[in-house]
Protein backbone atom coordinates (compact mmCIF):
# COMPACT_ATOMS: atom_id res chain seq x y z
CA UNK A 1 0.00 0.00 0.00
CA UNK A 2 1.19 3.09 -0.95
CA UNK A 3 2.18 6.18 1.26
CA UNK A 4 -1.07 8.51 1.91
CA UNK A 5 0.72 11.56 1.38
CA UNK A 6 1.17 10.45 -2.33
CA UNK A 7 -2.84 11.39 -2.45
CA UNK A 8 -2.91 14.41 -1.22
CA UNK A 9 -3.46 17.42 -3.46
CA UNK A 10 -2.32 21.38 -3.34
CA UNK A 11 -5.30 23.14 -1.19
CA UNK A 12 -5.54 26.31 -3.90
CA UNK A 13 -4.28 27.38 -6.65
CA UNK A 14 -2.22 29.94 -4.84
CA UNK A 15 -0.22 27.52 -2.91
CA UNK A 16 0.20 25.35 -6.21
CA UNK A 17 1.30 28.17 -8.36
CA UNK A 18 3.67 29.74 -5.29
CA UNK A 19 5.41 26.22 -5.31
CA UNK A 20 5.95 26.16 -8.50
CA UNK A 21 7.84 29.43 -8.64
CA UNK A 22 9.90 27.94 -5.64
CA UNK A 23 11.15 25.31 -8.12
CA UNK A 24 11.59 27.74 -10.85
CA UNK A 25 13.21 30.67 -8.73
CA UNK A 26 16.69 29.56 -7.50
CA UNK A 27 20.17 30.74 -7.06
CA UNK A 28 20.67 30.65 -10.83
CA UNK A 29 18.05 33.77 -11.23
CA UNK A 30 20.05 35.78 -8.95
CA UNK A 31 23.54 35.21 -9.42
CA UNK A 32 23.88 32.92 -12.84
CA UNK A 33 21.42 35.27 -14.92
CA UNK A 34 23.14 38.74 -14.91
CA UNK A 35 26.73 36.85 -15.02
CA UNK A 36 25.50 34.95 -18.44
CA UNK A 37 24.04 38.37 -19.35
CA UNK A 38 27.15 40.21 -18.49
CA UNK A 39 29.46 37.32 -20.76
CA UNK A 40 27.35 37.23 -23.55
CA UNK A 41 26.70 40.56 -23.81
CA UNK A 42 28.85 42.73 -26.20
CA UNK A 43 30.76 46.62 -26.24
CA UNK A 44 27.38 48.08 -26.37
CA UNK A 45 24.91 45.81 -24.37
CA UNK A 46 23.43 42.87 -23.52
CA UNK A 47 19.88 43.78 -24.95
CA UNK A 48 20.29 40.90 -28.03
CA UNK A 49 20.40 38.18 -25.03
CA UNK A 50 17.91 39.22 -23.33
CA UNK A 51 15.80 39.11 -26.04
CA UNK A 52 17.11 35.65 -27.35
CA UNK A 53 16.28 34.34 -23.88
CA UNK A 54 12.76 35.51 -24.21
CA UNK A 55 11.93 34.23 -27.48
CA UNK A 56 13.29 30.67 -25.59
CA UNK A 57 10.73 31.67 -22.97
CA UNK A 58 8.70 30.67 -25.19
CA UNK A 59 9.66 27.98 -27.07
CA UNK A 60 11.64 25.62 -24.75
CA UNK A 61 10.74 26.42 -21.05
CA UNK A 62 6.89 27.13 -21.05
CA UNK A 63 6.37 24.39 -23.81
CA UNK A 64 7.81 21.62 -21.57
CA UNK A 65 6.53 23.01 -18.51
CA UNK A 66 2.78 22.31 -20.05
CA UNK A 67 4.38 19.10 -20.89
CA UNK A 68 5.24 18.35 -17.43
CA UNK A 69 2.10 19.62 -15.92
CA UNK A 70 -0.04 17.42 -17.89
CA UNK A 71 2.18 14.18 -17.09
CA UNK A 72 2.14 14.37 -13.87
CA UNK A 73 -1.63 15.66 -13.72
CA UNK A 74 -2.36 12.58 -15.96
CA UNK A 75 -0.42 9.89 -14.21
CA UNK A 76 -0.28 11.20 -10.44
CA UNK A 77 3.09 9.19 -9.89
CA UNK A 78 6.93 10.02 -9.39
CA UNK A 79 9.16 10.40 -12.30
CA UNK A 80 9.47 6.94 -12.76
CA UNK A 81 6.21 5.82 -12.23
CA UNK A 82 5.25 8.54 -14.84
CA UNK A 83 7.34 7.40 -17.34
CA UNK A 84 6.45 3.70 -16.99
CA UNK A 85 2.75 4.60 -17.79
CA UNK A 86 4.08 7.00 -21.13
CA UNK A 87 6.40 5.17 -22.56
CA UNK A 88 6.05 1.24 -21.15
CA UNK A 89 8.34 -0.87 -19.20
CA UNK A 90 11.23 -0.85 -21.90
CA UNK A 91 12.39 2.75 -22.05
CA UNK A 92 11.07 3.62 -18.44
CA UNK A 93 14.92 4.33 -17.71
CA UNK A 94 14.22 7.39 -19.49
CA UNK A 95 12.37 8.43 -15.98
CA UNK A 96 15.23 6.83 -13.71
CA UNK A 97 17.86 8.64 -15.98
CA UNK A 98 15.34 12.15 -15.57
CA UNK A 99 15.23 11.17 -11.81
CA UNK A 100 18.87 10.86 -11.34
CA UNK A 101 19.94 13.81 -12.94
CA UNK A 102 17.82 16.37 -10.77
CA UNK A 103 18.84 14.39 -7.90
CA UNK A 104 22.67 13.96 -8.73
CA UNK A 105 21.97 17.96 -9.11
CA UNK A 106 21.10 18.29 -5.23
CA UNK A 107 24.37 16.68 -4.06
CA UNK A 108 26.16 19.70 -4.55
CA UNK A 109 23.65 21.94 -4.83
CA UNK A 110 22.57 21.38 -0.88
CA UNK A 111 26.20 22.62 -0.70
CA UNK A 112 26.16 26.11 -2.83
CA UNK A 113 23.13 26.79 -0.61
CA UNK A 114 25.15 26.41 2.29
CA UNK A 115 27.74 29.05 1.08
CA UNK A 116 24.24 31.37 1.25
CA UNK A 117 23.27 30.76 4.91
CA UNK A 118 26.58 31.03 5.79
CA UNK A 119 27.52 34.30 4.35
CA UNK A 120 23.43 35.59 5.55
CA UNK A 121 25.14 34.85 8.91
CA UNK A 122 28.30 36.71 8.08
CA UNK A 123 26.62 39.39 7.29
CA UNK A 124 24.97 39.79 10.14
CA UNK A 125 27.53 39.20 12.30
CA UNK A 126 30.46 40.64 10.45
CA UNK A 127 31.70 43.93 9.27
CA UNK A 128 31.64 43.46 5.61
CA UNK A 129 35.01 43.07 3.79
CA UNK A 130 36.42 46.92 2.15
CA UNK A 131 38.50 44.49 -0.62
CA UNK A 132 39.52 41.69 -2.22
CA UNK A 133 42.08 40.19 -0.37
CA UNK A 134 39.50 40.56 2.74
CA UNK A 135 36.95 39.14 1.15
CA UNK A 136 39.14 36.03 -0.47
CA UNK A 137 39.76 35.68 3.03
CA UNK A 138 36.53 35.52 4.51
CA UNK A 139 35.84 32.54 1.62
CA UNK A 140 39.25 30.96 2.60
CA UNK A 141 38.76 30.52 5.72
CA UNK A 142 34.99 29.42 5.42
CA UNK A 143 36.24 27.06 2.58
CA UNK A 144 39.19 25.36 4.52
CA UNK A 145 37.56 24.38 7.90
CA UNK A 146 34.73 22.50 8.57
CA UNK A 147 31.95 24.78 8.19
CA UNK A 148 31.20 23.27 4.41
CA UNK A 149 29.93 19.96 6.24
CA UNK A 150 28.18 22.16 8.85
CA UNK A 151 26.13 23.79 6.78
CA UNK A 152 25.93 21.75 3.56
CA UNK A 153 24.05 19.05 6.59
CA UNK A 154 22.10 21.88 7.94
CA UNK A 155 20.68 23.02 4.06
CA UNK A 156 20.37 19.40 3.91
CA UNK A 157 17.81 18.98 6.90
CA UNK A 158 15.91 21.87 6.71
CA UNK A 159 15.31 20.31 3.08
CA UNK A 160 13.84 17.43 4.72
CA UNK A 161 12.27 19.50 7.62
CA UNK A 162 10.25 21.49 4.75
CA UNK A 163 8.92 17.54 3.07
CA UNK A 164 8.19 16.39 5.96
CA UNK A 165 4.63 15.99 5.62
CA UNK A 166 4.36 16.09 2.09
CA UNK A 167 2.45 18.48 -0.39
CA UNK A 168 0.62 20.00 3.11
CA UNK A 169 4.12 21.14 4.29
CA UNK A 170 5.47 21.93 1.19
CA UNK A 171 3.09 24.36 0.56
CA UNK A 172 3.04 25.76 3.82
CA UNK A 173 6.85 26.21 3.83
CA UNK A 174 6.38 28.14 0.14
CA UNK A 175 3.74 30.67 0.94
CA UNK A 176 6.35 32.04 3.13
CA UNK A 177 9.45 31.42 1.18
CA UNK A 178 8.74 32.97 -2.08
CA UNK A 179 6.48 36.03 -0.86
CA UNK A 180 9.10 37.14 1.65
CA UNK A 181 11.53 36.49 -1.06
CA UNK A 182 9.97 38.71 -3.90
CA UNK A 183 9.46 41.69 -1.16
CA UNK A 184 13.90 41.02 -0.61
CA UNK A 185 14.01 41.33 -4.41
CA UNK A 186 12.16 44.42 -4.59
CA UNK A 187 13.72 46.11 -2.03
CA UNK A 188 16.94 45.58 -3.40
CA UNK A 189 16.12 46.24 -6.55
CA UNK A 190 14.62 50.11 -5.44
CA UNK A 191 17.89 50.46 -3.23
CA UNK A 192 20.13 49.26 -6.93
CA UNK A 193 18.31 52.08 -8.84
CA UNK A 194 18.51 54.94 -6.77
CA UNK A 195 22.84 54.49 -6.35
CA UNK A 196 24.27 57.49 -8.55
CA UNK A 197 25.64 55.94 -11.77
CA UNK A 198 23.26 52.74 -11.52
CA UNK A 199 21.51 54.08 -14.97
CA UNK A 200 24.49 53.19 -16.83
CA UNK A 201 24.26 49.47 -15.60
CA UNK A 202 20.67 49.21 -16.46
CA UNK A 203 20.77 50.98 -19.55
CA UNK A 204 23.71 48.58 -20.71
CA UNK A 205 21.72 45.53 -19.29
CA UNK A 206 18.60 46.88 -22.10
CA UNK A 207 20.25 48.04 -24.65
CA UNK A 208 20.60 45.32 -27.88
CA UNK A 209 23.81 44.88 -29.81
CA UNK A 210 21.92 43.94 -33.36
CA UNK A 211 24.50 42.18 -34.16
CA UNK A 212 25.04 39.82 -32.16
CA UNK A 213 21.55 38.16 -32.89
CA UNK A 214 23.72 36.66 -36.01
CA UNK A 215 25.89 34.74 -33.43
CA UNK A 216 24.71 31.20 -32.68
CA UNK A 217 27.09 31.64 -29.45
CA UNK A 218 23.86 34.32 -28.36
CA UNK A 219 21.14 31.93 -28.87
CA UNK A 220 22.46 28.81 -27.30
CA UNK A 221 23.31 30.65 -24.21
CA UNK A 222 19.92 32.44 -23.99
CA UNK A 223 18.38 28.31 -24.43
CA UNK A 224 21.12 27.07 -22.11
CA UNK A 225 19.75 30.11 -19.28
CA UNK A 226 16.35 28.89 -19.66
CA UNK A 227 16.98 25.69 -18.55
CA UNK A 228 18.18 26.56 -16.24
CA UNK A 229 16.43 29.49 -15.02
CA UNK A 230 12.84 27.94 -15.52
CA UNK A 231 13.68 24.48 -14.39
CA UNK A 232 11.70 23.21 -17.48
CA UNK A 233 12.77 19.73 -18.11
CA UNK A 234 14.57 18.72 -14.35
CA UNK A 235 11.33 17.04 -14.13
CA UNK A 236 10.28 19.06 -10.65
CA UNK A 237 7.15 20.10 -12.02
CA UNK A 238 6.61 16.50 -13.08
CA UNK A 239 6.48 15.73 -9.47
CA UNK A 240 4.57 18.55 -7.96
CA UNK A 241 1.90 18.34 -10.86
CA UNK A 242 1.27 14.76 -9.15
CA UNK A 243 -0.52 17.13 -6.29
CA UNK A 244 -2.61 19.14 -8.44
CA UNK A 245 -6.28 19.60 -8.28
CA UNK A 246 -8.31 18.26 -11.42
CA UNK A 247 -9.77 21.89 -11.63
CA UNK A 248 -6.06 23.32 -11.47
CA UNK A 249 -5.45 25.07 -15.01
CA UNK A 250 -2.35 23.48 -16.60
CA UNK A 251 -1.48 26.18 -19.53
CA UNK A 252 -1.87 29.35 -17.31
CA UNK A 253 0.30 28.23 -14.83
CA UNK A 254 2.99 27.35 -16.86
CA UNK A 255 2.78 30.61 -18.23
CA UNK A 256 2.70 32.73 -14.72
CA UNK A 257 5.57 30.22 -13.63
CA UNK A 258 7.33 30.96 -16.90
CA UNK A 259 6.67 34.71 -17.18
CA UNK A 260 6.96 34.77 -13.05
CA UNK A 261 10.67 33.26 -13.16
CA UNK A 262 11.85 35.35 -15.61
CA UNK A 263 10.82 38.63 -14.25
CA UNK A 264 12.53 37.54 -11.32
CA UNK A 265 16.07 36.76 -13.36
CA UNK A 266 15.49 40.55 -15.30
CA UNK A 267 14.64 41.99 -11.43
CA UNK A 268 17.79 40.41 -10.15
CA UNK A 269 19.81 41.57 -13.19
CA UNK A 270 18.74 45.13 -12.67
CA UNK A 271 20.01 44.70 -8.85
CA UNK A 272 23.43 43.61 -9.71
CA UNK A 273 23.90 45.40 -12.96
CA UNK A 274 22.89 48.96 -11.14
CA UNK A 275 24.85 48.35 -7.70
CA UNK A 276 28.01 46.78 -9.70
CA UNK A 277 28.23 49.87 -12.40
CA UNK A 278 27.38 52.52 -9.71
CA UNK A 279 30.21 51.50 -7.15
CA UNK A 280 32.82 50.11 -9.59
CA UNK A 281 31.96 52.62 -11.76
CA UNK A 282 31.15 55.74 -10.43
CA UNK A 283 33.12 55.30 -7.12
CA UNK A 284 36.10 53.54 -8.41
CA UNK A 285 36.44 55.05 -11.51
CA UNK A 286 36.48 51.77 -13.55
CA UNK A 287 35.66 51.47 -17.13
CA UNK A 288 32.89 49.75 -18.83
CA UNK A 289 35.13 47.17 -19.93
CA UNK A 290 36.63 46.34 -16.54
CA UNK A 291 32.87 46.45 -14.54
CA UNK A 292 32.08 44.41 -17.13
CA UNK A 293 35.01 41.97 -16.82
CA UNK A 294 34.40 41.46 -12.78
CA UNK A 295 30.94 40.59 -13.47
CA UNK A 296 32.23 38.19 -16.45
CA UNK A 297 35.25 36.33 -13.94
CA UNK A 298 33.65 33.68 -12.31
CA UNK A 299 35.98 32.32 -10.02
CA UNK A 300 36.01 29.51 -7.97
CA UNK A 301 33.15 27.34 -8.65
CA UNK A 302 31.77 30.31 -10.18
CA UNK A 303 31.74 32.36 -6.58
CA UNK A 304 33.57 35.50 -7.95
CA UNK A 305 30.57 37.95 -8.40
CA UNK A 306 28.32 36.46 -5.86
CA UNK A 307 30.72 36.16 -2.65
CA UNK A 308 33.88 38.05 -3.74
CA UNK A 309 32.94 41.13 -5.08
CA UNK A 310 29.35 41.67 -3.85
CA UNK A 311 30.21 41.98 -0.17
CA UNK A 312 32.52 44.30 -1.26
CA UNK A 313 30.39 46.77 -2.97
CA UNK A 314 27.34 46.45 -0.06
CA UNK A 315 30.30 47.16 1.60
CA UNK A 316 31.21 50.53 0.01
CA UNK A 317 27.63 52.02 -0.22
CA UNK A 318 25.23 53.52 2.32
CA UNK A 319 22.89 51.62 4.35
CA UNK A 320 24.89 48.72 2.33
CA UNK A 321 25.00 46.06 5.19
CA UNK A 322 21.33 45.69 5.78
CA UNK A 323 20.92 45.32 1.99
CA UNK A 324 23.90 42.87 2.13
CA UNK A 325 21.75 40.86 4.69
CA UNK A 326 18.53 40.89 2.62
CA UNK A 327 20.51 39.84 -0.37
CA UNK A 328 22.01 36.49 1.03
CA UNK A 329 18.95 35.87 2.82
CA UNK A 330 17.38 36.01 -0.81
CA UNK A 331 19.66 34.11 -1.76
CA UNK A 332 19.29 31.45 0.77
CA UNK A 333 15.86 31.04 0.30
CA UNK A 334 16.00 31.05 -3.60
CA UNK A 335 18.00 27.86 -3.04
CA UNK A 336 15.96 26.38 -0.35
CA UNK A 337 12.80 26.84 -2.48
CA UNK A 338 14.88 24.34 -5.40
CA UNK A 339 16.02 22.35 -2.81
CA UNK A 340 12.56 21.59 -1.51
CA UNK A 341 11.42 19.97 -5.22
CA UNK A 342 14.23 18.30 -5.99
CA UNK A 343 13.78 16.49 -2.39
CA UNK A 344 10.40 15.69 -3.26
CA UNK A 345 11.29 14.41 -6.74
CA UNK A 346 13.36 11.96 -4.90
CA UNK A 347 11.01 11.14 -1.97
CA UNK A 348 8.18 10.57 -4.22
CA UNK A 349 10.45 8.54 -6.40
CA UNK A 350 10.72 5.86 -3.66
CA UNK A 351 6.94 6.34 -2.28
CA UNK A 352 6.56 5.00 -5.72
CA UNK A 353 8.05 1.82 -4.68
CA UNK A 354 6.34 1.19 -1.46
CA UNK A 355 8.24 3.01 1.10
CA UNK A 356 6.67 5.37 3.66
CA UNK A 357 7.15 9.20 3.75
CA UNK A 358 9.60 9.08 6.69
CA UNK A 359 11.65 6.08 5.68
CA UNK A 360 12.19 7.59 1.79
CA UNK A 361 12.65 11.21 3.81
CA UNK A 362 15.16 9.17 5.69
CA UNK A 363 17.14 7.87 2.68
CA UNK A 364 17.26 10.63 0.45
CA UNK A 365 18.97 12.38 3.52
CA UNK A 366 21.74 9.82 3.96
CA UNK A 367 22.12 9.74 0.19
CA UNK A 368 22.59 13.42 -0.64
CA UNK A 369 24.16 14.32 2.39
CA UNK A 370 26.96 11.61 1.88
CA UNK A 371 27.03 11.46 -1.97
CA UNK A 372 27.27 16.12 -1.34
CA UNK A 373 30.31 15.42 0.93
CA UNK A 374 32.89 15.44 -1.83
CA UNK A 375 31.28 18.84 -3.42
CA UNK A 376 31.62 20.03 0.22
CA UNK A 377 35.39 19.60 0.21
CA UNK A 378 36.66 19.89 -3.31
CA UNK A 379 35.59 22.73 -5.21
CA UNK A 380 36.68 21.28 -8.30
CA UNK A 381 34.75 18.68 -8.16
CA UNK A 382 31.83 20.81 -7.78
CA UNK A 383 32.51 22.22 -10.85
CA UNK A 384 32.37 19.04 -12.54
CA UNK A 385 29.50 18.02 -11.23
CA UNK A 386 27.72 21.01 -12.13
CA UNK A 387 29.15 21.37 -15.52
CA UNK A 388 28.39 17.25 -16.21
CA UNK A 389 24.86 17.08 -15.07
CA UNK A 390 23.64 20.57 -15.85
CA UNK A 391 24.48 19.37 -19.72
CA UNK A 392 22.54 16.42 -18.92
CA UNK A 393 19.28 18.57 -18.31
CA UNK A 394 19.27 18.78 -22.31
CA UNK A 395 18.95 15.24 -22.09
CA UNK A 396 15.94 15.06 -19.91
CA UNK A 397 14.03 17.92 -21.47
CA UNK A 398 14.61 15.10 -24.78
CA UNK A 399 13.36 12.35 -22.69
CA UNK A 400 9.97 14.68 -21.50
CA UNK A 401 9.37 15.82 -24.91
CA UNK A 402 9.44 12.01 -26.22
CA UNK A 403 7.17 10.98 -22.85
CA UNK A 404 4.27 13.60 -24.48
CA UNK A 405 4.88 11.83 -27.75
CA UNK A 406 4.53 8.54 -26.80
CA UNK A 407 1.50 9.30 -24.91
CA UNK A 408 0.53 10.12 -28.59
CA UNK A 409 0.45 13.90 -28.34
CA UNK A 410 -3.11 14.58 -29.77
CA UNK A 411 -4.60 12.57 -26.46
CA UNK A 412 -2.73 14.48 -24.27
CA UNK A 413 -3.69 18.48 -25.98
CA UNK A 414 -7.10 17.14 -25.71
CA UNK A 415 -6.99 16.44 -22.09
CA UNK A 416 -5.55 19.86 -21.42
CA UNK A 417 -8.14 21.86 -24.16
CA UNK A 418 -10.85 19.82 -21.42
CA UNK A 419 -9.94 21.97 -18.82
CA UNK A 420 -12.67 24.21 -17.87
CA UNK A 421 -11.28 28.07 -17.69
CA UNK A 422 -8.12 27.21 -19.22
CA UNK A 423 -5.97 28.60 -22.37
CA UNK A 424 -6.17 26.09 -25.29
CA UNK A 425 -2.54 24.53 -26.50
CA UNK A 426 -2.83 24.17 -30.56
CA UNK A 427 -0.59 23.06 -33.11
CA UNK A 428 2.42 25.28 -32.30
CA UNK A 429 2.73 23.43 -29.01
CA UNK A 430 2.34 20.12 -30.48
CA UNK A 431 4.84 20.98 -33.24
CA UNK A 432 7.56 22.53 -30.80
CA UNK A 433 7.02 19.13 -28.44
CA UNK A 434 7.46 16.82 -31.44
CA UNK A 435 10.13 18.76 -33.32
CA UNK A 436 12.20 21.97 -31.87
CA UNK A 437 12.59 19.98 -28.35
CA UNK A 438 14.53 17.39 -29.42
CA UNK A 439 16.65 18.98 -32.15
CA UNK A 440 17.64 22.16 -29.51
CA UNK A 441 18.59 19.51 -27.05
CA UNK A 442 21.10 17.87 -30.05
CA UNK A 443 22.13 21.30 -30.92
CA UNK A 444 22.44 22.48 -27.27
CA UNK A 445 24.73 19.17 -26.12
CA UNK A 446 26.87 19.12 -29.60
CA UNK A 447 27.75 23.06 -28.49
CA UNK A 448 28.59 22.19 -24.99
CA UNK A 449 30.73 19.40 -26.51
CA UNK A 450 32.35 21.46 -28.99
CA UNK A 451 33.18 23.96 -26.23
CA UNK A 452 34.61 21.71 -24.04
CA UNK A 453 37.11 20.63 -26.71
CA UNK A 454 38.08 23.98 -28.11
CA UNK A 455 37.28 26.38 -25.52
CA UNK A 456 37.15 24.73 -21.79
CA UNK A 457 39.52 21.38 -21.94
CA UNK A 458 41.07 21.85 -25.48
CA UNK A 459 44.16 19.85 -24.93
CA UNK A 460 42.68 17.49 -22.76
CA UNK A 461 39.45 16.37 -24.45
CA UNK A 462 40.52 13.03 -23.82
CA UNK A 463 40.82 13.16 -20.17
CA UNK A 464 37.67 12.21 -18.11
CA UNK A 465 39.47 13.89 -15.16
CA UNK A 466 39.35 16.96 -16.32
CA UNK A 467 36.45 18.45 -15.11
CA UNK A 468 35.49 20.17 -18.38
CA UNK A 469 35.91 17.90 -21.06
CA UNK A 470 34.43 15.69 -23.50
CA UNK A 471 35.26 12.86 -22.09
CA UNK A 472 34.44 13.66 -18.29
CA UNK A 473 30.51 13.93 -19.76
CA UNK A 474 30.53 10.94 -22.32
CA UNK A 475 32.04 8.31 -19.22
CA UNK A 476 29.33 9.90 -16.51
CA UNK A 477 26.60 9.87 -18.43
CA UNK A 478 27.12 6.35 -20.54
CA UNK A 479 28.18 4.99 -17.11
CA UNK A 480 25.12 6.01 -15.45
CA UNK A 481 22.64 5.16 -18.37
CA UNK A 482 24.03 1.51 -18.42
CA UNK A 483 23.24 1.06 -15.34
CA UNK A 484 19.74 2.24 -15.20
CA UNK A 485 19.46 0.48 -18.85
CA UNK A 486 20.68 -2.60 -17.69
CA UNK A 487 18.85 -2.66 -14.15
CA UNK A 488 15.75 -1.29 -15.42
CA UNK A 489 13.58 -4.58 -14.82
CA UNK A 490 14.82 -4.72 -11.50
CA UNK A 491 14.00 -1.07 -11.13
CA UNK A 492 10.36 -1.53 -12.75
CA UNK A 493 9.59 -4.23 -10.64
CA UNK A 494 10.00 -1.89 -7.28
CA UNK A 495 7.41 0.34 -8.58
CA UNK A 496 4.00 0.14 -7.17
CA UNK A 497 2.30 1.64 -10.11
Amino acid sequence: MLDPSVNQRFSSRTGLLLSALGIAVGTGNIWRFPRIAAQTGGDEGAGAFILAWLVFLFLWSIPLIIAEYALGRKFRSGVIGIFLQAVGKKLSWMGTFVAFVSTAIAFFYTVVVGWCIYYFMYSLTHSLPNTTPDAMAVWDQYQGGNWPFLFHSLAVLLGALAIWKGIRSIEKVNKILIPVLLVIVLISVIRAITLPGSGAGIKYLFTPQWSQLKEPATWLAALTQNAWDTGAGWGLFLTYAAYMQSRHQVVKNAFITGIGNNTVSILAAIMIFGTVFSVLGNEMGMSQAETLEVMRTSGPASTGLTFIWMPQLFARMVMGKPLAILFFLGLSFAGFSSIISMFELSTRVLLDTGLKRSQAIGVVVVVVYLLGLPSARNLNLLSNQDFVWGIALMISGAFIAFAVLRSKIPLIAAEINSIPKDWKVGKAWTIIIRFFIPIAALALLVWWMFLSATVFAPDEWYNPFNPYSVMTCLVQFTLVLTLFILFNRLIMRKMKI
